[in-house]
């Protein structure tokens, strides 16, 4: 992990994250593809109504966590522009840097901590 004595978002955090963000992506993309092979093999006839409903339970598990892997490498995409356009680590309301500690947790965050509270909070106070 970068530490706080580096120029913030200079070239080695930058580095650092975007190298994150890749490792990050490849690993999603290689358990999507585990996922489908898994889901080819399970299309076999089955003949018993147990094992049929488990295996839909399953498939439909599968196909849920395939979608939130899709919208997550969506998102390290969109990470990774900012890395190349420069405005990777700073909030997008305020402009204020995120963080190393909340990046670090969520690499794709684009909101510092106090923006993020500040949206959920407005949410709340809106919602139904």
């Amino acid at each position: 992990m970068p530490n706080g004595d580096e120029e913030y978002m200079g070239p080695l955090q930058t580095e650092y994250f975007r190298r994150k963000l890749i490792d990050w992506r490849q690993a999603l993309l290689d358990e999507s593809e585990q996922t489908l092979e898994s889901m080819r093999d399970q299309q076999r006839e089955v003949s018993d109504e147990a094992e049929r409903a488990s295996r839909e339970t399953e498939m439909s598990f599968e196909l849920r966590t395939r979608d939130r892997y899709r919208k997550l490498i969506r998102k390290i995409n969109e990470a990774l522009d900012r890395i190349e356009d420069g405005s990777y680590g700073f909030c997008e309301e305020t402009g204020d840097p995120i963080g190393l500690g909340r990046l670090e947790a969520r690499p794709i965050a684009t909101l510092s901590v106090e923006a993020q509270e500040r949206r959920e909070m407005l949410e709340r106070q809106y919602r139904p």
